[in-house]
């Protein structure tokens, strides 16, 4: 998944957070985690995300560096 157009400075000690959700209402339309057409869903399920980590499925995030 792409990151939007975004521009920040992270000095050196400067962490970040990456943050997992099945929606973000309003930017995008409502995800009640069912599979029903979301214009009509009326069921809402709890979600549950997992970021793999292991050798078998690694994870990362990238970052580009402009200097």
């Amino acid at each position: 998944m792409a990151p939007w157009s975004t521009s920040i400075v992270f000095r050196a000690g400067h962490r970040i957070r990456v943050q997992v959700t099945s929606g973000d209402l309003p930017r995008w339309d409502r995800n009640l985690n069912t599979g029903e057409p979301e214009a009509s869903a009326t069921t809402a399920r709890v979600p549950r995300q997992q970021i793999f980590h292991d050798p078998d499925r690694p994870s990362r995030v990238v970052l580009p560096v402009v200097r």
